[in-house]
């Protein structure tokens, strides 16, 4: 028999993951949303992040929250020639040939973590990432409080830059009519991987979270990309608010469902939620709400 600190349990630790689920995402959806670009590589982007996190401690003995901003920046200034040079040029070209170039970059990444890192399952271990912290009668893991904090606060500063600034006006006249935004003098291109750059930030960042919390290996991309899809669909394409509320609601179904049907259902549950919207409102729960 479940009982009700199990639940409340539950609940708190799927909210606080929710809010991790949505830096991940949040690249992902302004991509999506502003370049309609189907970016199949945005899981590979949280792997590099979740080894870069384990390496900088490991080898420069650098806390990988301090060193989030450097693994965020790492992440951009790399991306950005990968847009200019793999993708800008495919532009005109239909959503296929971006999508197959990502896809590309895709299988080169995951070998190269193979070569690279080998199989092995790793974590980053730091004394926050396994201490438990007292929420009344409820324990939960200190790394997903503050992973929740880090990437709420993210998400928030993403929304300010995108509603509040300059660059946030050329980023929603590209995404609504880039031709118009050409006409009027936004420089589409730049936008555009400016975005792109931004998207694999905030992978960068959510990809160490995610490897604070969870073990890693080679191949997580693959999980780390659908648990992403999922969340932008039900929060809509481009929707920064969208995407917080949609993460914290994913990490609530999927906590609740490792509860009440096992630990083995908890990725199915959400999946079931992300056809079920995907097939009722195809724009997201909260589509058209940056």
């Amino acid at each position: 028999m479940i009982g009700p600190e199990a639940i409340a349990s539950s609940l708190i630790v799927g909210v606080l993951l929710g809010g991790m689920f949505s830096l991940t995402a949040v690249g992902l959806s302004l991509v999506l949303g502003v370049l309609r670009l189907v970016n199949l590589a945005h899981g590979e982007f949280l792997v590099v992040g979740a080894y870069a996190g384990f390496y900088l401690l490991s080898v420069a003995g650098i806390d990988p929250l301090l060193g989030l901003p450097v693994i965020a920046a790492g992440l951009a200034l790399a991306a950005a020639p990968l847009y200019r040079y793999l993708i800008a040029p495919l532009a005109g070209r239909g959503a296929e040939a971006p999508m197959m170039t990502m896809f590309g970059v895709l299988i080169v990444l995951q070998n190269l973590f193979l070569l690279v890192f080998h199989a092995d399952t790793r974590s980053i271990e730091t004394s926050y990432s396994t201490a438990a912290l007292s929420l009344g009668t409820v324990s939960v893991g200190r790394i997903y409080v503050i992973g929740f904090v880090i990437s709420v606060t993210a998400v928030a500063l993403i929304h300010l830059l995108v509603t509040r600034t300059e660059f946030g006006r050329d980023l929603r006249a590209s995404s609504e009519d880039p031709t118009a935004a050409a006409i009027v003098g936004v420089n589409v291109r730049r936008v555009h991987m400016l975005t792109f750059a931004l998207g694999a930030a905030c992978a960068g960042a959510g990809g160490t979270l995610s490897g604070l919390a969870f073990s890693f290996t080679p191949s997580s991309g693959a999980s780390y990309l659908l648990n992403s899809f999922a969340v932008v669909v039900l929060g809509g394409l481009g929707s920064v608010l969208g995407t917080l509320v949609a993460g914290i609601t994913i990490g609530v179904v999927q906590s609740l469902g490792g509860v009440l049907l096992g630990d083995g259902y908890r990725d199915a549950v959400a999946l079931v939620l992300f056809l079920v919207v995907l097939t009722v409102r195809p724009p997201g729960l909260l589509a058209g709400r940056r």
